[in-house]
């Protein structure tokens, strides 16, 4: 099992940055693919951002914060980094780190296997 807790949320003006930190821990703490989720009251989660990889140079993003929001990984630390900037209102959500066990990029939620417990962002207008 692995167990994602999540870090870094919390309220910014519209244009602001934030970052979002995601540790793994547990027996089998180094999963493959890492990824970043967000949700809205009465709306499905939405896939924000993946890694797949150990080197980190396969990434993916959705559209809507396509150069806008960078994500990375320390193996080492276990943990996976969402760097947001450019923030706007819309971005306003709870954030889920996410994991499976293999690599391969399926922006699904249901491809993922273990998940964090959310972390607010808050983007005011």
């Amino acid at each position: 099992q692995v167990q994602l807790v999540e870090s870094g949320g919390g309220l910014v003006q519209a244009g602001g940055s934030l970052s979002l930190s995601c540790a793994a821990s547990g027996r089998r703490a180094s999963p493959y693919a890492m990824g970043w989720f967000r949700q809205v009251p009465g709306k499905e989660r939405e896939f924000v951002a993946t890694i797949i990889n150990w080197s980190g140079s396969s990434k993916y993003y959705a559209d809507s914060v396509k150069g806008r929001f960078t994500i990375s990984r320390d193996n080492a630390k276990k943990t996976v980094y969402l760097q947001m900037s450019s923030l706007k209102p819309e971005d306003t959500a709870v954030y889920y780190c996410a994991a499976k066990d293999y690599s391969s990029f399926d922006p699904t939620s249901n491809s993922y296997d273990y998940w964090g417990q959310g972390t607010q962002v808050t983007v005011s207008s």
